[in-house]
């Protein structure tokens, strides 16, 4: 059981990472206006939302594959990390009772960071993932 709940965790968390991406690359727009609402216009130019994107994409399917499990865990934490702190009153005010800016849309964020820290933290027991079919761990 832990195996294949191990194994949803990373598809899910992965899978994720490439919406994220593929979303950059086709709707540049969308990801100018994020970045420009919760990152402090910090990334929104095209070039970088290219690179971005591809890169989210790749590191997703590494890690719906389980591949280079080692690296692909600590740059999921850190890249929603990032997300982590940008919304953060959402995390601690969903509803913007007190704080504004919060959205309840966003407190996802505090559980996807949550699954991912579960990931990495067994990623020794993810015994369905590439690295292992490879004897890479």
């Amino acid at each position: 059981m832990n195996a294949i709940a191990l194994l949803f965790l990373r598809i899910s968390l992965g899978w994720l990472m490439v919406v994220w991406g593929v979303d950059k690359l086709t709707d540049p727009a969308h990801g100018q206006a994020v970045a420009e609402s919760f990152y402090l216009g910090l990334g929104s130019g095209g070039t970088f939302l290219t690179v971005a994107g591809i890169f989210q994409v790749l590191v997703g399917l590494a890690t719906v594959l389980g591949f280079l499990r080692r690296l692909t865990w600590p740059i999921l934490a850190v890249v929603n990390g990032v997300t982590f702190v940008a919304v953060w009153k959402s995390i601690v005010d969903p509803w913007g009772f007190f704080l504004e800016g919060g959205n309840l849309v966003f407190y996802s964020s505090a559980v996807i960071f949550a699954g991912i820290l579960v990931g990495w933290s067994a990623i020794d027991d993810d015994s369905l993932a590439l690295d292992r079919v490879l004897k890479l761990d």
